[in-house]
């Protein structure tokens, strides 16, 4: 039987060297489903090996000897050795200054080259013996060596040295990127306060079963979801909605994981594991968003492969043609070969794509938008058409009584909501409380008798000598207009319209969606009255009404056949079209579990505005990107041929790799702002 398992990595900065070891272990047959994850040093798979920690290991290694593999994401204090021997380093050079003996100050040299190049070398031969592949650190070591043996002693060193240099920054700009990225996903929790008779203690929060009951102090996150039923606080649910102001809860009041107590200790009895609860599947949807990769990244990564040997392969047929076909010399041409070397290593562009898609998914995270996957941001972008379900989307799936038609002279409005709410009492319907809510008088309920409640109809019972029934059409068998429908003794007595409350940003959103060029439709099992109410309101360019949820998803193909659409839904019912779509988006507070696994991106707050600041984040990642990937290789390809050419060296060759790279990480998180 297959089991999930996920490792931690350490020491991987090359994504070009996680997308190796990723394929290989895809290769292998006895892992499936395998997931590299660069930007947060994950590893995910499905195995029937007992323990494959081992194995994986051994693969890992024969790949990227450096590479480290945990169980735990445990982080330990570590040596920077790097920058030991980069400090060393530039000691020795100072000292170097102040030696005048030739041989002395040769001795002095080798002494720097062997510590500067050091894990470069040991790390290229590692590689290229294991898997025959050629990587940037056998480009640096080569282009550097060559330098020395070509008498351009101090030019090696600085070649070398400032590569260094550029690599601590970049892995520092890069583990900078992914703490702040990580900060504003992790919802992750660890333990809570479990009640045991009268004692306390400490557990796991894995360890939690429904049924358990919990204890939750001020301050402290609620771990798991669950019913309060004891005690009274507000909540702070932003992390989770956004909403600023604090939740009110009591006894029988659900609760989220991941809200904060903000005020006296409550009592909580689980209802959901934590592996079923809110807070931990925000965790995961977080953690695995930049597993699915983008178009773009994956056509990166490709390229990467087969980049550098093109590039080994340039530069042989420099140095060795073009003294055939100038006037340079050999010792020019090998030169100029080692500059292109070190100016094409492919760093800057394999980094800044899928650090740019990260940086965007912790963005949206942020703005408490969750993305499953960077490629639904450039599916985002190429939509035309969104299509919208009405209740619990574009109105607050919350009721209010519109309009009370009465059809006898001898009733009054109050009357009518009286006699009715008389019945409603005993209902659990959700129109029941509506009712109830608008009825402000005091209730006899001793006057009604043989209450019944007829299923998907409404309720029949008595008060004195009158035969009362509340429900629909077909109940009271009428074909006047209404939602539900007042009879006294056979005789339509009234009717309720009721109004499904429009979101008040609704209207905004649909505006902005229609200057973004956007074809706006809505698609709704409600009738036609309400559905063309709405349309009106908010100025929906299409909709159509009494759809059942199979009638929605074959109503796709229609607008799918001229191009990629998004739908956006919140109920169960939703759940086939929000697959079927190009991108499905749900509701993240009040949509059902179902519509929220199967969708693309989830609004974790509801709020219709999430639509145009998840879109307005990936059209901002999209032009970081494409800025990148042109600053890059017009800058590595104007230095390619001034080195070529003879007018660039290896210090502009440098920039032109780690400096390139650098500012294309540090643009990349612009995004985050």
């Amino acid at each position: 039987m297959l089991k999930n398992y996920k490792y931690y990595l350490e020491n991987l900065s090359c994504p070009n060297c996680a997308k190796k070891i990723e394929d290989t272990l895809d290769k292998d047959n006895r892992f499936t489903d395998v997931s590299l994850n660069f930007n947060l040093l994950t590893l995910a798979f499905k195995s029937n090996l007992d323990n494959p920690y081992n194995e994986i290991s051994k693969i890992i290694k024969n790949i990227e000897p450096e590479v480290n593999v945990k169980v735990e994401d445990k982080k330990e204090i570590k040596i920077n050795y790097d920058l030991y021997l980069l400090i060393i380093s530039l000691v020795l050079l100072l000292i170097l200054v102040f030696i005048n003996n030739s041989i002395i100050k040769n001795i002095f040299i080798i002494i720097v080259y062997a510590i500067l190049l050091y894990k470069p070398v040991t790390k290229a031969i590692k590689i290229f013996f294991k898997t025959k592949r050629i990587d940037e650190n056998l480009l640096i070591s080569i282009s550097a060596i060559g330098a020395y043996l070509l008498d351009n002693h101090l030019e090696g060193i600085m070649v070398v040295l400032l590569y260094d240099i550029g690599k601590l920054l970049e892995n520092m700009a890069l583990n900078k990127s992914r703490g702040e990225i990580k900060g504003l996903l992790d919802l992750k929790i660890n333990s809570a306060n479990l009640l045991e008779g009268k004692n306390i203690k400490k557990v796991d929060v894995s360890t939690l079963k429904s049924g358990d009951v919990i204890i939750v102090k001020k301050g402290e996150l609620v771990p798991v979801d669950g019913v309060v039923i004891k005690g009274n606080t507000e909540l702070d649910t932003s992390s989770l909605t956004g909403e600023q102001i604090p939740l009110k809860v009591a006894k029988n009041s659900k609760v989220l994981s991941g809200s904060i107590n903000m005020g006296d200790v409550i009592n909580i009895k689980v209802t959901s594991p934590y592996k079923e609860s809110m807070a931990y599947k925000i965790f995961e949807l977080s953690m695995n968003a930049t597993n699915n990769k983008s178009e773009t990244e994956t056509r990166v990564s490709v390229i990467a492969k087969y980049y550098t040997p093109i590039v080994l392969g340039i530069s042989i047929i420099i140095a060795t043609f073009l003294p055939l076909i100038s006037n340079i010399t050999y010792n020019d041409s090998i030169y100029r070969a080692l500059t292109f070397l070190v100016i094409s290593c492919p760093c800057a562009i394999a980094i800044s794509v899928p650090l740019s898609y990260f940086a965007c998914i912790g963005k949206c995270s942020s703005e408490k938008v969750l993305v499953k996957g960077s490629n639904f941001l450039d599916i985002l972008l190429k939509c035309k058409t969104i299509i919208f379900d009405k209740t619990g989307t574009l109105t607050k799936g919350s009721f209010k009584i519109e309009k009370i038609n009465i059809f006898a002279e001898n009733y009054r409005e109050k009357d009518i909501l009286e006699i009715i709410a008389l019945g409603e009492s005993f209902s659990n319907h959700p129109i029941a409380k509506v009712i109830l809510n608008e009825y402000s008088g005091k209730l006899d309920l001793n006057k009604v008798k043989d209450f019944t409640e007829v299923a998907g109809l409404g309720i029949t019972y008595k008060i004195g000598n009158k035969n009362i029934k509340v429900g629909n059409k077909t109940l009271v068998k009428t074909t006047k207009t209404g939602n539900i429908f007042l009879s006294i003794n056979d005789k339509i007595v009234a009717s309720i319209i009721f109004n499904d409350m429009i979101k008040e940003n609704a209207k905004f959103v649909i505006d902005e969606l229609h200057k973004q060029n956007m074809q706006v439709v809505m698609l709704t099992g409600d009738n036609e009255y309400y559905a063309k109410m709405i349309q009106e309101k908010i100025k929906i360019d299409e909709y159509q009404a009494g759809l059942l949820p199979h009638q929605k998803y074959e109503e796709l193909d229609k607008y799918q056949n001229e191009g990629k659409i998004i739908f956006v839904g919140d109920g169960i019912n939703d759940t086939p079209s929000l697959v079927k779509a190009d991108v499905g988006i749900s509701m993240g507070q009040i949509g059902s579990n179902s519509a929220i696994e199967y969708s693309d991106i989830v609004i974790m707050n509801d709020n219709l505005e999430g639509i145009l600041k998840v879109r307005k984040i990936a059209k901002k990642t999209s032009d970081i990107i494409t800025m990148n990937l042109l600053f890059a290789i017009l800058v590595k390809i104007i230095i390619l041929l001034l080195g070529t050419l003879g007018y660039a060296s290896m210090w502009a060759a440098v920039f032109a790799d780690t400096g390139v790279t650098l500012l294309t990480i540090l643009n990349s998180l612009r995004i985050l702002k």
